[in-house]
């Protein structure tokens, strides 16, 4: 028999953890009381991790300041460069961003201070180093040199350039700015909670943040957007899109991009960026790919009454943008790290142990019996 205090939902789904002023989904997705769909439309990423960092939307002035904080603490220290020159090249980027976020522990001067505005300061600094971290051993393992940050471009137009080695143009900025907006928070999901379980014991903002990137790799949170170019890829084109969706669906197999935990009648975010990743795809000549994924969403809309997640558009314009599709869960991490941190702090602001219990299915109270008995 279970009591009101001891109710069980596998997945703690309907449960409330906590409390937070970051982010939330009742009436769509809003940053610290802003529209998701506002933000993505007018404000730069920079502007957005600001909000969410601090609470409000900067003055031109802080947003000044802040900036140049994020361009001052874009160098990697020389031993972390080396490290990552030394991880294998067949590694994931995902691994190795997760193992650059550890190592950047150790060169934090305020590591162990959990006081807010250490936390604030070492949450601009990992900001600003793990776009570096990420384009160094993306560019080494594909036998390039290092990228060095380019002052003059926003946090979008670097973060590409890094990867790419090319000068990104306006549009192509544009999308990359948008997709770091819609990434940057939501709530208590998985890798979110995970940081905030270890921030609760007191570990410090690195470990909370090494443990998130850990919980987003898996295909069924951040993993999801590199699956869905494996759906693109297998379907082919749009005239195949039906029948193999069809056949999917009686199969019982899962097709990645579709559905959510929250959103039962659609993600805002996947409605904002389609019309970014329509309009991609004919600057690139490959609308073939989006009419694919056109057929496959209304099949699977009107079959399961699933509608597509952030993942099933983001996916698409990344690809658009020339990226390989392992880095597609690290630039989730790029964004997301504002909002793992922003609640980092808020943990350690407000902070109670997360420590839920068991639902035990195990044996009854049993006799210990002496080895030679059994």
């Amino acid at each position: 028999m279970t009591t009101e205090d001891t109710i069980y939902r596998p997945g703690l789904e309907g449960i409330i953890a906590g409390e937070t002023a970051i982010s939330t989904i009742t009436g769509g997705l809003r940053y610290r009381g802003y529209a998701i769909e506002d933000l993505a439309e007018h404000a730069g990423f920079e502007e957005v991790a600001y909000l969410i960092l601090n609470g409000d939307l900067p003055t031109s002035q802080q947003l000044a300041a802040f900036e140049s904080r994020l361009r001052d603490a874009m160098q990697l220290p020389q031993h972390l460069v080396t490290a990552l020159q030394q991880i294998p090249r067949e590694t994931l980027p995902m691994d190795a961003l997760r193992s650059a976020a550890s190592l950047l522990g150790h060169w934090e001067s305020e590591a162990a201070d959990n006081s807010h505005d250490a936390n604030l300061r070492k949450s601009e600094r990992l900001l600003a180093q793990l776009p570096v971290a990420l384009g160094v051993f993306h560019r080494l393992r594909t036998g390039n040199p290092p990228p060095s940050p380019d002052p003059r471009r926003s946090f979008a137009g670097n973060v590409l350039k890094m990867l790419t080695g090319d000068a990104p143009d306006e549009l192509a900025t544009r999308a990359m700015n948008v997709t770091l907006i819609l990434y940057a928070e939501h709530e208590f999901n998985a890798s979110t909670f995970t940081a905030r379980v270890v921030a609760s014991t007191l570990a410090d903002l690195h470990s909370a943040i090494t443990a998130a990137i850990g919980a987003l790799k898996g295909p069924l949170h951040g993993g999801a957007n590199e699956r869905v170019m494996d759906v693109l890829s297998e379907v082919g084109s749009p005239q195949r899109a039906q029948s193999w969706v069809r056949e999917a669906l009686a199969n019982k197999v899962r097709i990645m991009g579709f559905g959510h935990r929250v959103y039962k009648t659609g993600d805002p975010r996947a409605k904002y960026l389609k019309t970014l990743s329509r309009e991609l795809a004919e600057r690139t000549g490959q609308t073939n790919l989006e009419e694919t994924a056109e057929v496959i969403e209304s099949v699977v809309v009107s079959e399961k009454g699933l509608p597509p997640n952030l993942d099933w558009p983001s996916a698409r314009v990344y690809h658009y943008l020339g990226l390989p599709i392992d880095l597609y869960t690290p630039l989730f991490v790029l964004s997301r790290v504002v909002g793992w941190s922003a609640h980092v702090i808020e943990q350690h602001d407000h902070n109670r142990l997360i420590r839920p219990r068991a639902n035990y299915t195990g044996p009854d109270l049993r006799p210990y019996v002496p080895i030679d008995q059994r």
